[in-house]
């Protein structure tokens, strides 16, 4: 396998793709009047724009890159800011069985992107402190890996 694909409905596409132009730091291979195409070689990921007149819900908890090393979630977190990003941080908390650093965008349909990087494994699902993935409030859903 070479790709991972990732479909997302939106509803304009012009605004999604300078989000995602800036968030994956690339332009597309594609772009039509209602569809916009990026190829990702690191990571590897097709991920299309799928114009629709209404996007109802989020069907997806959220999306998200993890990095390498741990100086790379300040890199695009700082890259993301100088480009007007408010970018949603949470360092050293616990969620999904792991001590994470990570921060969090949102597209301009409510989609959110995390990018974090997983400092160790720990024994428990999540902090008492830090909400998470397993929670089914979207609120709380934000928080989590």
């Amino acid at each position: 396998m070479k790709y991972v694909h990732v479909g997302i409905n939106v509803t304009n596409l012009e605004k999604s793709l300078g989000f995602y132009q800036k968030v994956f730091g690339a332009e597309p291979v594609k772009v039509k009047p209602d569809y916009a195409k990026f190829l990702l070689e690191t990571p590897g990921l097709n991920f299309t724009l799928n114009v629709r007149d209404e996007v109802s819900g989020n069907q997806v908890s959220h999306f998200g890159f993890q990095v390498e090393r741990a100086d790379e979630i300040t890199a695009h977190k700082e890259r993301l800011e100088k480009l007007g990003f408010f970018a949603r941080e949470e360092m050293d908390t616990t969620c999904c069985y792991a001590v994470q650093d990570k921060f969090w965008v949102t597209d301009p349909d409510g989609n959110e992107w995390e990018f974090f990087y997983t400092k160790a494994d720990s024994d428990v699902h999540k902090s008492e402190s830090t909400p998470c993935c397993a929670d089914q409030n979207r609120e709380a859903a934000k928080s989590c890996c």
